[in-house]
């Protein structure tokens, strides 16, 4: 049996302009432990060099010469080489114009400049988690034989979600863009799981919610619902709505795997 991957053992592509903040998060980085860092001042640089060497993970400012942090993912995302290499933004960015597309995209974590060794290095669990999963171990449960409706607007988001749910073992699951196609796949279909963004055109997260347990075949299935959307008023009108457990966009892939153990058993 191979050894388990440790945070020492991280090769980081980092992609960051300011020389400064690049010697702050290589600081960072080596009192943690992790030594094999190469830096890149621009995103088409660093995309380049992606091609050549896979990275564990990349760690991007928001701001580049070139494009953006946003940019950078998604184009990581549009190539089937780079998909699934773990994608973390540091940045003292806080408009949600920026962030929004970031979170949908299926990220590790987004940290603050500046931010607390503590984050950094749950991050860097979460890669690891990422990289080398862990799957869902329930004794009444056979996990492979689990059917799950995952439902994002986002194809980058549903790809990421449904990425961390195929390593946790679990095979059979359907995507839908938006709660009105999922409404169309559950008339013909049942699941044992839903998991759901709440921002979504046509229907959203809490409408689809509603529908499931007011009109469907399918009132007590569980609902675990994805969301970047920090406004107390609008979770507690989800949470009434009848949805099962609430997960933050970003999100770890530890925290999914707790959560869908709790509903589950």
């Amino acid at each position: 049996m191979s050894e388990k991957m440790r945070i020492t053992d991280l090769a980081i592509t980092i992609v960051e302009p300011s020389s400064t903040q690049w010697r702050v998060i290589q600081k960072q980085l080596n009192n943690i432990g992790v030594t094999q860092l190469e830096r890149f001042s621009e995103g088409t640089t660093a995309i380049a060099d992606l091609h050549k060497f896979k990275p564990d993970l990349v760690i991007s400012s928001m701001h580049l010469p070139d494009m953006t942090g946003t940019e950078l993912v998604q184009s990581m995302r549009n190539h089937e080489a780079l998909e699934d290499i773990p994608f973390m933004l540091i940045s003292s960015e806080d408009s949600d114009y920026f962030l929004e597309p970031i979170r949908q995209a299926g990220v590790i974590a987004i940290l603050p400049k500046p931010f607390k060794i503590d984050d950094l290095t749950r991050a860097l669990h979460s890669t690891l988690e990422f990289i080398e999963p862990e799957t869902l171990d329930m004794k009444e449960i056979v996990i492979e034989d689990l059917a799950v409706l995952v439902v994002d607007d986002s194809l980058t988001a549903r790809n990421h979600i449904s990425k961390v749910l195929t390593n946790l073992g679990v095979e059979n699951i359907t995507k839908a863009n938006d709660g009105k196609e999922a409404v169309d796949i559950l008339n013909s279909n049942f699941f044992d799981l839903i998991v759901t963004d709440y921002n979504m055109p046509e229907m959203d997260g809490k409408e689809l919610t509603k529908y499931v347990r007011e009109q469907s075949q399918q009132k007590t299935i569980p609902i675990l619902m994805v969301t970047s959307e920090a406004t107390s008023t609008h979770l507690a009108g989800v949470k009434q709505a009848g949805v099962s457990a609430l997960c933050d966009k970003p999100f770890e892939p530890k925290e999914v795997k707790s959560l869908i153990r709790q509903l589950l058993s």
